[in-house]
């Protein structure tokens, strides 16, 4: 018994190492993301590593003692410091409460929803679309599966963006108020999945932007979309302009921060996790999301009223609800 419980706290204590090293030497890598896109990559998976570090850290303060306990403790410790640094804006933005609108403001509320191409549950995903009665959604996958989602909104919002790409298209936007001026990037052939439409709302047109961009691996292609979509919008007063999709890109990155500020936008969604949901690929399924991917930006004009995640329906995205006010 005695020889099981010395290889049980042997064991503890190299996994307390191996944890507190794999956070440390991650926690370190991902402040470089600063410098190099490539470091960047790891700054996505920020709440892996702070998990390693708390475990390890818990581990060693168990298992070891002395000199051993305090030198795992800090190597854990080191890399609890390097991403709270780097995570600790975006979590505390969540703090801020939510403006009030004055009264008698016009609101805009939208739904920003990777319908997934492989839904598995279309009606009850149209469904509760239909159910939140917005004003504008904005759809990514919206082939396959997903189409039949989409067949079923057009009694509601009768108004959509055209597509002209040869095998379908990625993102929609879907209104209840006339679009008077539509682009699709497809078409322009510089990889930029986007599509923009300009909608006769009353109060004043609004127009609206939505991507789908690509992951982050390798590193440069996500980069690239990101400063193609800001000199994309660049021209359209940036007051009332309201961008939004799935980014594929988490808020304590360095690249994201950086397409914030190139976008001259504010982005309304803070630390609001939206990915994995469901059986989001065939042999696994997640219980909750872990990485906030789907982004919603605005103007100035508009204030903040409510910015929620919706259910988890058949895609592996959860939904994004926002209500703006001006």
């Amino acid at each position: 018994m005695r020889l099981i419980l010395h290889l049980a706290n042997l064991f503890l204590r190299g996994t307390a190492l191996m944890l507190g090293l794999v956070g440390a030497v991650a926690g370190l890598a991902c402040l470089g993301g600063a410098f190099s896109d490539w470091l960047d990559v790891l700054t996505h998976a920020a709440p892996l590593w702070m998990a390693c570090s708390l475990l390890g850290l818990a581990l060693a303060l168990l298992a070891s003692r002395d000199d051993e306990r305090r030198a795992l403790a800090g190597v854990a410790a080191l890399g609890i410091a390097a991403l709270v640094v780097l995570m600790a804006p975006e979590l505390l933005s969540t703090l801020r409460p939510p403006e009030k609108p004055a009264k008698g403001a016009a609101t805009l509320k939208l739904v920003q929803f990777n319908l997934w191409a492989e839904n598995d549950a279309p009606p009850e995903t149209a469904a509760w679309i239909l159910k939140q009665n917005a004003d504008v959604v904005i759809t990514e996958e919206s082939g396959g599966n997903a189409w039949r989602v989409l067949r079923t909104l057009k009694t509601a919002y009768p108004y959509s963006t055209k597509c002209y790409a040869k095998y379908g298209c990625d993102t929609r936007i879907h209104s209840r108020w006339p679009i008077v001026d539509e682009h699709d990037f497809y078409g322009d052939g510089e990889s930029l999945v986007a599509t923009r439409a300009t909608l006769r709302v009353p109060g004043g047109d609004v127009t609206v932007v939505g991507a789908h961009f690509v992951w982050p691996i390798p590193a440069g292609r996500w980069q690239a979309q990101s400063r193609l979509l800001a000199s994309k919008i660049a021209p359209f007063p940036k007051d009332s302009l309201i961008v939004t999709g799935d980014f594929n890109a988490t808020p304590w990155s360095w690249s994201l921060r950086r397409q914030d500020k190139a976008l001259g936008l504010e982005r309304r969604t803070h630390a609001l996790a939206t990915w994995p949901t469901g059986q989001f690929i065939r042999i696994a399924t997640a219980p909750f999301p872990v990485l906030p991917i789907d982004q919603v930006y605005a103007g100035t004009a508009w204030k903040t009223v409510k910015v929620e995640r919706g259910p988890s329906l058949g895609s592996d995205h959860r939904p994004v609800v926002a209500i703006f006010t001006r």
